[in-house]
This record gives structure tokens, C-alpha cells and sequence, in this order.
């Protein structure tokens, strides 16, 4: 597999370490990312040599959310359009979220928006103690539609609630106490914490492993098609708002959104 924005190592245990590889835009995601790890979660899912997959991003930040270029897009595109964007991302995540193999996060820097989401796709998350965290979506107008499946399964309900529709930072120690890190340690402990979470799987029947992933997916929060046909029809919904446009504007023009309060 090649490919542009990702990049994946295995060792010869069968660990797979997928990278979110664009460090110069904080591993931000664009289209061209979303689909790559479309392709690698089917072609790693697939892999029988494949035990276990740890993911991270290369340079300062884990994912900083939606690629700025993309967002853009947004802005000049019709409601199908974005619908069918939205749709690329919620297939991204889904696939993500029923990989056949343990999926463990190295959360390794910062994480907002969709950062969230692909942390909440993971099995566990190891993250670094200095990382901050946030569901930013509000400030632009817009929601954490695609993301929120996951989100919530993660946090649950009331968790969730604490941070979802605030847009606030928080830090690693508050992300552990949501659920949304199993684990909080500093930058030097980080791979020993995260060989630690690996070294089990590789005593595991990797088949077992599989089912009992899909066994305890199916009987936690209900995450279909139509849930996620839902979080589109949502975002196109929001996209199409007075603050939407506003928050948009605001970000690109470095000021300021009209509804903000001194």
C-alpha cells in the first residue's frame, strides 16, 4: 500500500502502526486522508498477519479536526455535496470502528473535532499528559453530527454533555475522567504505556480477538445506518444556517463571529 497522508510500519510480531502523516497541517483531515484510511482500516482489517494496530500522528498533533481547505469546499458547496463529503467521513469512522483488530490510540498531541472522533473509534487510548482536547464545532455554527456516534458511545450521554456542545479545551486529566483516554502519561512513558496495552493481544486467538471486538460492539449503543443517515441530514441541516455561514466567515476573515460575547 502507498499512500500520501498515512503511513503504516509493521513489525514482525504483526503490529501495525498507522500514522496520520500530514504534521504540517496537524494531521488535519482532508478528503485525500479520509479516503486513504478508508483503504488501509479495509486492507489492515483483511491482513491475517496483522495482530494488533496502533494509531497515531506524526509531529505536535494527533488530528486537529477538519483540513481548513476542505472546510472551504463546504462553504461554496450545495447541500448534496456536502452530504455526500459528510458520508465519506461517516464511512471513514465506521470503518475504523468495526476493524477486526484491536485498535489502540497513541495520543501523542492534540486533538480537536474529528481528532475526538478518531479517538473514540479506538479500543483504548493511551494519550501524553500535555495534550489538550475539544469538541470545537460550535464556535464555526456548525455540530459534532458524523463524530457524535462515537463520541457518545465512548463518554455515554452524560459524559459527553460536559463538553459536546461547548466548544471548551480541556486537558488530558479531564479526557480520562470522560472516558475518552484509558490512560494519561507523560511524553517519555508514552510507548512503554502503549507496548504494554499491545503485548496481551499478541498471546490472544487472533480470531477470538475479532469476535469478541464485533460481540461487544453489537451489544453496546446502537450506531446503524439509520443513526448515521441521521448525523448527515443534521450537518447538511446546520451547514445551511445563518451562524453556520457567519462562524465560517469569521474563521477564514481571523475575527470575531457575531454572536460573541465580551
Amino acid at each position: 500500500m502507498s499512500f500520501e497522508t498515512i503511513s503504516i510500519a509493521t513489525d514482525d510480531r504483526g503490529v501495525a502502526t498507522l500514522t496520520l502523516n500530514r504534521p504540517e497541517k496537524h494531521n488535519s483531515l482532508s478528503a485525500q486522508m479520509i479516503a486513504e484510511l478508508t483503504e488501509a482500516a479495509g486492507a489492515l482489517g483483511a491482513d491475517p498477519a496483522i495482530r494488533v494496530v496502533v494509531l497515531t500522528g506524526a509531529g505536535e498533533s494527533f488530528c486537529a479536526g477538519g483540513d481548513l481547505g476542505w472546510m472551504r469546499e463546504q462553504l461554496a458547496a450545495d447541500r448534496a455535496q456536502r452530504m455526500v463529503e459528510a458520508r465519506k467521513l461517516a464511512m471513514m469512522l465506521q470503518a475504523m470502528n468495526e476493524l477486526p483488530k484491536p485498535l489502540i490510540g497513541r495520543v501523542q498531541g492534540q486533538a480537536f473535532g474529528g481528532g475526538v472522533g478518531m479517538m473514540s473509534v479506538c479500543d483504548t487510548v493511551i494519550a501524553v499528559d500535555s495534550a489538550k482536547f475539544g469538541l470545537t464545532e460550535v464556535r464555526l455554527g456548525l455540530i459534532p453530527a458524523t463524530i457524535s456516534p462515537y463520541v457518545l458511545a465512548r463518554m455515554g450521554e452524560a459524559k459527553a454533555r460536559r463538553v459536546f456542545m461547548s466548544a471548551r479545551i480541556f486537558g488530558a486529566a479531564e479526557a480520562k475522567n470522560l472516558d475518552l483516554a484509558a490512560k494519561v502519561v507523560a511524553a517519555e512513558a508514552l510507548d512503554a504505556a502503549v507496548e504494554k496495552e499491545v503485548r496481551p493481544y499478541l498471546s490472544a486467538a487472533p480470531s477470538a480477538v475479532a469476535a469478541s471486538k464485533a460481540l461487544a460492539r453489537s451489544l453496546g449503543p446502537a450506531i446503524t445506518d439509520d443513526i448515521i443517515d441521521d448525523t448527515i441530514r443534521r450537518l447538511a441541516d446546520i451547514w445551511e444556517t445563518p451562524e453556520a455561514h457567519e462562524g465560517i466567515s469569521a474563521f477564514f476573515e481571523k475575527r470575531k463571529p457575531n454572536w460573541t460575547v465580551a
